[in-house]
Parts: structure tokens; sequence; C-alpha cells
């Protein structure tokens, strides 16, 4: 019988005057592998704070068995900034003792430490990095229970299957709970999923597809009176349904009830239709790469490519950190200049271009003054329109949450309210930046449920596979060879090519003469280490002087990903060496 690891009893937390746990009581035991999804404030975070004991419930109780060992990786990552990356994930072990620890490396390769240097001063590094270095920190050691808040953040879709491989082979007796939106990750890695929502933990068996199934037959049963949710429930099941087997495999219950709920369910959308329809609203042209090269130092990112966009076209581009894919995306809109080679703008685009980077607005306003800044009412397209205050609330902007001051909104409610002004602005061409960053999975699904009538050329940079498979229909990659390649494969053909990309083993030494060499070839690769040291010092300080200017920074951000991803191979080769020279 299992161990009960954690155990709330009648647990009830409140933050002024919201309630965002009411007399809950449930329990982690060993081996549970759990997915924790809800509306951003609805208190998921919070329930991980009881859980572990960092916060203390108004009323209730939290026991923990003898000796449990928790992992906790928080949102608000904090690591001593005087602290080397080699210092804060592996103290002041020598290379030599951890080396050889095929577990330890495979954290350190899995999430690019190398790339982004066991030397480097967390100080100097980017809030991505700093949670990286801190995930690894976490994973290096041994728990009874791992809590993980939004792990995925500033992952690569490389890095998201890695971390997914990684939680899969621990130990049976090893439990996890996890808290993301990433909805391909929760299917992978769980085996329960705990809803949280008006002060109560609903759970479900199953990963996130089972999750669905269930709450859409639990609103059939119920007659629920919320016809909108459940109108976007269906979709999202009959996607669900219609999608890979492998994601309608793991549901186990109650399978033909859940067929009869979608039966006269449309597919999401009509591709053809809205081409058709986008044809007429962009004419032939869209984007046209005409052999475009662009390069950051010695890192060439786009060699001679020749590429176009047409209308209509819905398309997933993926790629390492450091491959491209945002600097592709400024060379549409006409932030970045190619260094030769053209980029041909239709007459007829008008672009709604989503950064990273949240935009700064008046503070003093309005959500629904701020959205309305941009237009009262938008086309959809086909006839249909839709008002400003309608298209908030499906973006979680309910009643008085409209006339919330934005100087309030928290980060993952002003990337919703930068999303809403984007579509605002009924713009035919869309470029979405790893758009599901602080958004939560029901705004995710009304997003997805607008795009999926939205009749204009759509491109998405993401790390969330699930995202991709559900908005777009074409996959591309920067491969790192300059190049941008379509994957008729999609995501998976990705991985599997980047695995067959990877360096192969440095060969090691047999008699003296190799030897010799290999001691040459090691001179060389640390000489090249120390210089690469030395240009991140550089651009460090550079993006530091000039942290007022985007364009530059961003240049410099790339060469600076540039140079630690070359690191990283040199360490991997350094390594290889010293191995071969010491048998």
């Amino acid at each position: 019988m299992a161990v009960n690891l954690v155990n709330l009893e009648n647990v009830t937390v409140a933050h002024g005057a919201r309630l965002l746990m009411d007399a809950v009581s449930l329990g982690v035991s060993e081996g549970d592998r759990i997915g924790v999804v809800g509306r951003n404030g609805g208190g998921k975070t919070t329930l991980l704070k009881t859980l572990v004991k960092a916060e203390e419930p108004h009323s209730g109780r939290v026991t923990h068995t003898s000796g449990l060992r928790v992992g906790v990786l928080t949102q608000d990552v904090r690591v001593d900034v005087r602290l080397t990356a080699h210092q804060a994930t592996l103290g002041e072990a020598a290379e030599h003792t951890w080396a050889g620890d095929a577990r330890i490396r495979e954290v350190l390769d899995g999430l690019g430490l190398h790339g982004i240097g066991l030397d480097s001063v967390i100080g100097t590094m980017s809030g991505g990095e700093r949670r990286r270095v801190a995930l690894a920190a976490l994973l290096v050691q041994e728990w009874d229970l791992l809590v993980l808040d939004e792990p995925t953040n500033h992952l690569d879709v490389e890095g998201v299957a890695w971390l997914a491989a990684h939680l899969k082979q621990r130990s049976p007796a090893q439990a996890h709970l996890v808290v993301t939106h990433d909805r391909w990750f929760l299917d992978e890695v769980n085996t329960l999923t705990w809803e949280v929502h008006d002060g109560v933990v609903d759970s479900y068996d199953g990963g996130y597809s089972a999750y669905v199934l269930a709450r859409a037959e639990r609103d059939r049963m119920a007659s629920t009176a919320e016809q909108k949710r459940l109108q976007l429930v269906k979709k999202e099941l009959a996607w669900l349904r219609r999608g890979p087997p492998a994601r309608t495999s793991k549901p186990q219950f109650r399978i033909d009830a859940a067929n009869a709920l979608i039966a006269d369910e449309p597919p999401a959308r009509d591709d053809i239709a809205l081409q058709r329809f986008s044809a007429a609203r962009l004419g032939k042209t869209v984007y046209e790469l005409h052999g475009v090269s662009l390069a950051f130092g010695k890192k060439v990112l786009l060699e001679n490519v020749d590429w176009n966009l047409g209308p209509g076209d819905r398309i997933g581009l993926v790629g390492v950190n450091g491959a491209g894919k945002s600097t592709v995306l400024r060379l549409l809109v006409g932030q970045q200049a190619p260094d030769s080679g053209r980029v041909v703008v239709g007459q007829t685009v008008k672009v709604a271009y989503l950064s990273q980077e949240v935009a700064e607005l008046d503070p003093s306003l309005r959500v629904l003054e701020a959205v309305e800044q941009v237009a009262k009412v938008v086309d959809l397209g086909g006839g249909k329109t839709i008002g400003a205050s309608t298209l908030a609330d499906r973006f979680g902007f309910t009643g008085n949450a409209q006339w919330t001051r934005v100087g309030d909104l928290s980060g993952g409610e002003r990337r919703r309210l930068q999303i809403l002004r984007l579509l605002m602005g009924e713009p035919n061409v869309i470029l979405l930046d790893e758009p599901t960053n602080d958004l939560d999975i029901d705004t995710l699904t009304a997003l997805e449920d607008l795009l999926d009538g939205w009749p204009g050329t759509l491109v998405v940079v993401s790390h969330d596979r699930y995202f991709l498979e559900r908005v777009t229909t074409v996959t591309a990659s920067l491969m790192g060879d300059g190049s941008i390649a379509a994957l008729p494969g999609g995501v998976e053909e990705y991985l599997a090519k980047r695995v067959k990309a990877a360096p192969a083993t440095a060969p090691r030494s047999k008699g003296g003469g190799d030897s010799r060499a290999a001691r040459k070839e090691l001179a060389k690769v640390e000489r090249e280490i120390a210089r690469l040291d030395k240009r991140a010092v550089e651009l460090q300080a550079q993006m530091a002087q000039q942290a007022t200017d985007f364009v530059a920074v961003a240049t410099l951000d790339e060469e600076l990903r540039s140079v630690h991803a070359t690191k990283d191979e040199l360490e991997h080769t350094w390594l290889e060496l010293s191995e071969a020279l010491d048998d």
C-alpha cells in the first residue's frame, strides 16, 4: 500500500476577501504524478505553498510523513546573484567529483547549463537562465516529492521533452505535483489531475485529455447553465478525440458517452474555407524571403533562405533557444534588416505582432478603456463581429474586472490584455512569439477558439506543443544550419532530427601519437573557451549600457546565446578529450 506523504484536512485559506481554499481535504501518496490546473488567481500556487508548509492555513491541518524530502520550484526564483551557475547547482564540488555521475550530466545537458556557462555569474543572467539554473539545482538532488510551479517556462521544445522524460523515469515511489499551462506536458507526465476553482479542488484520473473528457461529461450530466463554457469544452474535446490516437488511449471511462457528446460537433476549423477567405483579404503575396542571410558574430542564423508565406498559412516555427525564431519574426515586421537578400511584404498586409515583452500601457486606464482605445467592435470574418466588452469577457476579464486599472494587473493579466488589443486591431496577419507565457488553460482555450475562425496568415513561435498542434497546420524549423525547413511530421519529426544531428562522441586515444594530438586539441579548445568567456562578458556589459534600446539589446542577446551554445559544444568536446587522455 502506498505511503501517504502529505495530508490536508479541512484546510481553509483566504487572501483578503478572496476565499482560495474552502475546507479542502486531500492527500499526496508515494508515486502520485499530479497535474494542477485552474484559472490564474484561482489558488493553484496557494495550494502548492500550503502543501509544502510555506503558507499557514487559516484553519485546518497540513501534515507531512516523517523525514519527507520535498523539492520546490517556485515562480519567483531567488538565487544568490553573487554565485556562479556551478556554485548554485553543484556547490563547491570539483568537476571530477560530478562529471562521472550520469544523472547529473543528464540534468546539466538537458537544461542547457553548458550553453549558459557553468562559470557564468547569476547576476549577469536573464530571468529564463536563472530559472533553468534553479531547476537544475533541484533535479540533481533526490526528493520524495517534487513540487514544480510552471517548470516549462523559458524551456524550448527540446527542453520540455527532456524534462517530461526525466520526470517519467524517476523512481516509482517518488511523487510530483506540477502546475503548468502546457497541456502536452500535463498529458505526458501525470496520472492524476487536480482542478482548483471556487475554493475547492476536484480530482480526476488521468492527464489533461482525461480531465477534459471527464469535465465535459460532468457538465453534461449536471445540465450546467454555463453553456458558453460548455461549448468551449466540447470544442476542445472534439479536437482531442479527432487528434493523434495517443491522446485518446489514456482515458479508460465513458468513451462512448464522450463520443455521443461530440457527435454533432463540427471540426475545430475549416482550413480550406479560411484560406479562400484569407486570399480575398490578402491577395497572393503576404511575405516572401528571397536569398535572405543573417548572422550575429560567427553565428549564422539564416543563409540564402527563400521562404514564402501565403494567405491563410498557419505555421508553427520551432528551434532551439538562440536559433533565431524571434529574429525571423522581427525580419517579417521590419524590426531587423537582413545582411543580404530581401524581404517582400504584400501591399495589403496588416500585421499584429506579439513579442515576448509586455507592452507598456497607461497604468491609469481601465481594462475596457485600453481595449476600446483600439476598437469597440472587431470583425472576425464571415459576417461575425464581437464587441470589446464581450471579447474581454472571453479572455477572463469578466464583470467588474473590466474596470480594473491596468497598473493593478498581474503579469499574466497584462499578457491577456496585450493579446486582446492585438485582436481588436483586425489584423490579417498575426505573428505570435511565445503567446502561451503566463496564460492559464481557460484563456488559452478561448484564444484557440478565436483563432479557429480567424481568416488570415498566422505564424506562431512556441514551446507549447499542444498549442502548436491546435492552431497551426504546418511546422517549420530552424535546425541551426541556416535554413528554414518544412516538417510534415511536426514536432515529433523535429525532435527526431535533432537527436540524429547530435554530435558524435570524440574518439578515445589509442596511442602516443593520438595522445599528443588530443592534448594539442585540448589546449586549443581551452583557448577558445576562454575567448568565448571574454566575449560573453563584453556582450553582457554592452547589453547593460544599451538597456533602453530594444533592437540593440535583442541583437546582442542573439549573439550572446550563440556564444553560450558554441561554448556548450566546446565544453562537451573538452570533457570527451579529457576522458580519452585519462584512459
